[in-house]
């Protein structure tokens, strides 16, 4: 019978699920400033979207609607968004690499906010083995498959050198990892069935770059324009 079948998931595409941690942020400081409800037109407004969009994204990732004159209630808008992504249910992870980038990732707060703790970082540095960051130990990278199989944990990030990524990765599908957090700059060649984000620092900043020269050759055309 009908009432009997699994609720299906509720599919969003990349650009809402890129805006939503947006909302959530921007709710939680209203919400810190003493607010209880907000218009989606408020919310566009702040963040310089469009009303229409705002209001599919939030009826993508809320069961709750906003109410006429009141808007939504921010504090179940910020729950069910949490919800929505994940953030309620922590997801384990380990890091391999701990150079500069590695360093700061284990240091970073933000990802118990997110539904994400690290629980294990390695290295092949004898010097930083045996040693923690903010209370996560640093594993000789021998010991990797182990562990992993040990703690069933599903999500690696790497922040090695290109050079030792892919062997990273090979590793970390042996010990049963399925999703990859990659920030070497370097394609990894994994099955289909795993998932790989790829963070590339190089390509961020050559997008700046270039939205940063576009505005102001605009700047300056407008400037030298005869009034």
């Amino acid at each position: 019978m009908d009432y009997l079948k699994e609720p299906q998931p509720r599919v969003v595409s990349k650009p809402t699920l890129r805006r939503l941690p947006c909302y959530l942020n921007y709710l939680q400081s209203q919400a810190e400033a003493g607010r209880t409800t907000i218009s989606a037109t408020a919310v566009a407004s702040a963040l310089g979207l469009n009303e229409v969009q705002v209001r599919k994204d939030f009826s993508a990732a809320s069961r709750s609607g906003g109410r006429p004159k009141t808007g939504y209630s921010i504090v179940q808008l910020i729950a069910d968004i949490e919800e929505f992504l994940g953030y309620r249910n922590t997801k384990e992870a380990v890091l391999v690499g701990v150079g500069q980038l590695g360093s700061a990732l284990l240091s970073y707060k933000g990802f118990r906010q997110c539904g994400m703790r690290i629980i294990a970082a390695f290295d092949n540095d004898p010097d930083k083995i045996g040693t923690e960051i903010d209370g996560i130990r640093i594993y000789d990278v021998r010991d990797l498959v182990h562990i992993c199989k040990r703690t069933n944990v599903r999500i690696g990030i790497i922040t090695t050198p290109q050079s030792h990524a892919q062997e990273v990765c090979r590793d970390m599908l042996a010990g049963g990892i399925l999703a990859v957090w990659n920030f070497s700059p370097t394609h990894l060649d994994v099955p289909e069935h795993i998932i790989v984000h790829n963070e590339n620092l190089a390509v961020t900043l050559s997008m700046i770059s270039y939205d940063l020269t576009t505005a102001l050759e605009k700047k300056d055309r407008k400037e030298s324009a005869p009034c």
